[in-house]
């Protein structure tokens, strides 16, 4: 009954859908903590 579930096509599109989008929230949540925006260009000076 459940693999059958999962085996819809409807299912496996929302399923991977938010899967993604997890992937992608957390990947831009670390790039933000990083701090890689609020460092200051090296060559700001020249």
């Amino acid at each position: 009954m459940f693999k059958k579930f999962w085996q819809h096509p409807a299912v496996k599109f929302i399923a991977l859908t938010l899967l993604y989008f997890l992937i992608i929230m957390a990947l831009v949540y670390l790039y933000s903590y990083s701090g890689i925006n609020n460092s200051k260009f090296i060559y700001n000076e020249f």
